[in-house]
Parts: structure tokens; sequence; C-alpha cells
């Protein structure tokens, strides 16, 4: 079909990937009433005609934002509790590295989850994503020795108290945020990390959050 033909294909028309990134900061910035074509053609300085070369209509957006979603999200996070460690703290430390040095897409999932509130089928892949994701930092933690029961207590409250972060919008200084980290770890698994596991921890983040040159 035309816009499968087209997907590539760039110049006046933008790109798929054009169109892609300007519905999710649309979706980010206005929420999903916000996603819409003929504002986001103003946005790119594109005609309205030129989204149907990379979508049959608005629906196939939403449809390609939601799986770009999973991308920038649930990807990641199973990425990090798969990641080598050298104990069950610095395995937690990767986890949390991955939403502190914003490989997760933390305005993202706000910006989602505030929509599934208004659509089910939307509500039905949010709730897959999170049992796709309690059950990366189960398996995790069950790696390192802790029962299933203790497991699964201990993966609901590291991802209930990220998401929670998330959807109340917390703010904290980075620094603030790093001191607690300690506990944090201590918490979610009963072991302590080690201070050279807290500094390379600390180094990974503060470089992915310094402002690119």
């Amino acid at each position: 079909m035309r816009n499968r033909a087209a997907t590539a294909e760039t110049g006046w028309r933008g790109s798929r990937e054009g169109w892609l990134e300007a519905g999710y900061q649309a979706l980010i910035d206005g929420g999903i009433d916000a996603v819409k074509i003929q504002p986001l053609a103003r946005h790119l300085n594109l005609s309205r005609t030129s989204f149907y070369w990379f979508f049959e209509d608005r629906e196939a957006l939403l449809t390609a934002l939601i799986d770009g979603w999973e991308e920038r999200t649930t990807d990641p996070l199973v990425k990090a509790a798969q990641e080598y460690a050298e104990s069950r703290a610095e395995a937690m430390l990767n986890v949390l590295a991955c939403f502190l040095s914003g490989v997760f897409d933390s305005k993202l999932e706000f910006a989602v989850r505030s929509w599934a509130l208004q659509d089910d089928t939307v509500a039905v892949r949010v709730a897959a994503a999170d049992e796709t994701r309690l059950s990366a930092l189960r398996e995790m933690l069950v790696r390192w020795g802790h029962g299933e029961q203790e497991a699964d207590v201990r993966a609901r409250t590291i991802y209930l108290t990220q998401i929670g972060y998330i959807s109340m919008r917390v703010q904290e200084e980075l620094e603030t945020r790093l001191a607690r980290i300690p506990t944090y770890v201590e918490i979610y698994t009963g072991q302590s990390a080690e201070p050279r596991e807290i500094a390379r921890f600390n180094a990974r983040v503060k470089t992915a959050a310094k402002p690119p040159p």
C-alpha cells in the first residue's frame, strides 16, 4: 500500500519518524486529545495530506505510539533487570539506573497511563506491560536467591515505588535522590551495596544527567 511503500521517504512530506516524534511530544505535552493530524502538520510545517504517506489514519499513528511506548519503557526495564551484575545489590542498581538515567521514558509513561484512563484498549496494554515488568523484576530477584513469594513482594515494592514517583510527578533534586539510593537498595534486596557499586552507579547516573555540550 502507498503508505508502507513510502515509509522511508523523506523530503517535503517529512518522514514517518518525524510524524511519530511530533505525536509523542503532543501526547506528552497535551494528552491524547492533542494528538491530531492537523495540529501535528502545523507543528511540522507540512501539509495534512503528507501524513497519509506514512499512516493510514490517526488510529494507525496511535497504535505506533503505543508500540513505541513499550520500546521506550518496558524493553529497557526488562533489559536492565537482565543486565550483568556482581551482586544482588548491583543488579538492583542497574534497575534504578534505568529510571534515573532517563533510559526509561518517564514522561511518556505518565502520558500513556493518563491515556489509559480514557481508553480501555490502552488500559489492557498498560496492564500487560505492568505484568511483563514485574515478571522481569521477580525473575531477577529469584536468580539472586530470593524465594518466589518474597521475590514477588519485593518486585512489587520496587515497581510500585518507581511508578509512584512517575504517577505522582515527584520532583527531587538529583543529589537528594542519589542520597536515598543505598537505603532503597537495602530495602529492596536485603543487601547493602558496596561503596564501589554506589560510586559506579552515581557516576553512571550523573553522566547521563549532564546536558550535551
